[in-house]
């Protein structure tokens, strides 16, 4: 098995939306915001390679939707995640398998394509698998009011319109080799937490469970959690077991922070160590 960390540009989000009930005061020292109160944020995926499988981990925002929706969130940076999957030494035809942890839009914008006037959608990776839960979808087609504007139908229904999509089941095996998968529901209904198996250790990618390096403290929830209590306690439970068992965690929002190791101290879980993927393994 082989890791590629695949960069796709960075996009800015609320801070105080980012951190929730936590003040300013405190996750300014972490995440510096500009003069409008926007922070930088990574999209972050994860390109698997493992036997005859490629399996892409979430795709970032994409850049098929219009100038006035990119435009609310200040997309910049030179990489996309075309170029990074060909920096990798890939093609998007080489792709197997795009595993979705949930649908929210900057984590499956770039699972679909559009023609140039956006009358046509269709998955980018056309020989792959593309993979959610039924709990999640069915979340995702008919949403709630607090996460309407990040479920959006171009995102999502090209995927099953194509016969491309496939669903994981929770409790079940895996369909990826080296690869389980931990559910979670405090951000969103059922998001999934690839964890692997790589070189002797576990890689744990945290999607939006623990989003920065930033995140780890367990009362530095998104106010963008339908169920933040339920986070915490995700949290708790995730960051006490990869302590116990050494657990190199993945973030994929971080703007500088691409993994890191964790630690008990006297104020919680903390950070220990933090660097790159090759820095560890």
């Amino acid at each position: 098995m082989r890791l590629h960390v695949i960069d796709t540009g960075f996009f800015k989000l609320d801070g105080g939306a980012m951190f929730g009930v936590v003040p300013k005061s405190l996750w300014q020292k972490l995440n510096p915001a500009d003069e409008n109160n926007l922070c930088t944020w990574a999209m972050r995926c994860l390109l698997v390679e493992t036997g005859d499988r490629l399996i892409l981990v979430d795709t970032g925002i994409g850049d098929k939707q219009d100038l006035r929706f990119l435009g609310f969130y200040h997309l910049h940076g030179e990489a996309s995640l075309l170029s990074s999957i060909r920096r990798a030494g890939f093609t998007p035809d080489d792709v197997t398998d795009v595993l979705l942890t949930h649908l929210h839009f900057d984590h499956v914008g770039g699972a679909v394509s559009a023609n140039p006037d956006r009358t046509q959608y269709f998955p980018t990776f056309r020989n792959a698998r593309y993979w959610s839960n039924r709990q999640h979808w069915q979340w995702a087609v008919q949403p709630n009011a607090r996460e309407k504007a990040s479920f959006l139908k171009e995102n999502i229904l090209p995927l099953q319109e194509s016969g491309q999509l496939h669903w994981i089941e929770e409790n079940q095996p895996s369909p990826f080799p080296g690869v389980e998968l931990l559910f979670v529901n405090g951000h969103t209904e059922a998001m999934m937490l690839p964890k692997i198996a790589y070189n002797g250790r576990t890689l744990v990618y945290m999607a939006d469970l623990v989003p920065s390096a930033g995140h780890v403290p367990i009362p530095y929830v998104m106010g963008y959690d339908v169920r933040p209590l339920l986070t915490m306690d995700e949290k708790t439970r995730l960051l006490n077991q990869a302590v116990q068992e050494n657990w190199l965690l993945m973030f994929e929002h971080d703007p500088a922070t691409e993994c890191a190791t964790v630690q008990s101290t006297e104020k919680g879980v903390r950070i220990a160590e933090k660097g790159d993927l090759t820095a560890f393994v």
